[in-house]
């Protein structure tokens, strides 16, 4: 009972600390809210009104019918038409127009004999995921037209196999509901990590850790009593990410909230513990922060799966994120949430974050000495 009362102790001191550095407060609490604002609103994967160019050198009611499906939906917006295709490249060269549909003379002609008839489609590569988007939707269109055309010539004709794509779990395709997962990974690895690996470096620096290795109380009470306020501040965290995502962005939650909040706990507590490594490794502040944003905050954004698929990295890069517990948090988030998977399907994610918490708290124990250096 003892123990606990040390915890307990400890704990309430680092409370104390917090309540009176409000800045911590704004940090904890209010930067959750703030990002998941901006990623939200200004991220966006979703690629819509592409600016469109058009030269349409046939005039012809088949060439209007083709620049209408390009901007009969949000997908493509017309921008500009010019009579000769040389006049285009300027328009995309200053960003006028980040696509250009170029009709030859001829084109309903090619049309009418069941020919076939041929457009250009220039696209600026100079942003790459938005080029491929717009070829994307330009192969739909096109495919679309020409089988409506099969079917005017033919008739009775059929296509020997229909697919009927469904989108399961995301059906809009919205980029914020996907960004949710990614975004608590964000927040808690800056709560977890860097306040935890800056608390307990501060207290090297002032020399009031010696204070503590002078009284009875024990590693593990020290390292509990520590981490204990920052990993209710990070559930705060989840919950304030989670809310805002459900009721600004329709944000599914298609599982049990209880498993959300076991994978988030268990996540906390393996970056709680990265923290204190850090911390006790380095018992400075500034190396603290610089070692904390290199080791977590950019391997989080960067090989979790957030923004990058891991399966398109080189084999190194995919071997350190399965290291990471960044990748099995974002899996397991996004499984409940978008899927709702269960404990069935989640628990690989769920030992391997478990793992590393060991592997910390085991570090951590070794090198948090009752001495100061």
């Amino acid at each position: 009972m003892s123990r606990l009362v040390r915890v307990r102790a400890i704990a309430q001191k680092e409370v104390f600390h917090i309540l009176r550095d409000p800045q911590i407060l704004i940090f904890a609490l209010g930067m959750p809210v703030a990002l998941i604002l901006l990623f939200g609103y200004a991220v966006s994967f979703d690629v819509e009104h592409i600016p469109l160019a058009v030269v349409d050198q046939d005039h012809s009611a088949e060439s209007r019918a083709l620049v209408a499906a390009f901007t009969a939906q949000d997908l493509f917006e017309l921008v500009a038409t010019r009579e000769e295709p040389a006049s285009v490249e300027p328009l995309l060269q200053r960003n006028v127009a980040r696509a250009a549909l170029i009709i030859p003379e001829g084109y309903a002609r090619d049309v009418h004999r069941g020919q076939m008839a041929t457009a250009q489609l220039l696209l600026d590569g100079a942003d790459n995921m938005s080029a491929a988007i717009a070829l994307g939707y330009a192969n739909s269109i096109a495919l679309s037209q020409s089988l409506g055309r099969a079917r005017v010539q033919l008739g009775s004709f059929e296509m020997p196999v229909e697919a009927r794509v469904r989108t399961l779990f995301n059906p809009r395709l919205q980029s914020s509901v996907v960004l949710v997962p990614g975004l608590m990974v964000i927040v808690l690895v800056l709560v977890a990590v860097m306040l935890t690996a800056l608390t307990v470096a501060r207290e090297y620096e002032r020399g009031s850790m010696e204070q503590l290795f002078a009284t009875p109380v024990g590693r593990i009470e020290i390292i509990l009593g520590k981490l204990a306020p920052y990993f209710v501040l990070g559930l705060v965290q989840v919950l304030l990410v989670l809310t805002t995502g459900v009721v600004l962005f329709d944000v599914p939650v298609n599982g049990s909230l209880a498993l959300l909040f076991l994978i988030a706990s268990l996540f906390l507590l393996a970056m709680l513990m990265q923290g204190l490594v850090i911390s006790v490794v380095t018992r400075n502040q500034m190396v603290a922060s610089q070692v904390a944003a290199i080791s977590t905050l950019l391997p989080a954004m960067l090989l979790s799966g957030f923004v990058f698929p891991i399966d398109n990295m080189p084999p190194v890069l995919q071997g350190l994120a399965h290291v990471l517990p960044a990748k099995y948090f974002v899996d397991g988030l996004r499984g409940v949430l978008l899927r709702g998977n269960g404990l069935d399907v989640v628990w690989p994610d769920l030992v391997a974050m478990g793992l590393f918490f060991v592997v910390m708290l085991v570090v951590s124990t070794k090198r948090f000495q009752r001495r100061v250096a």
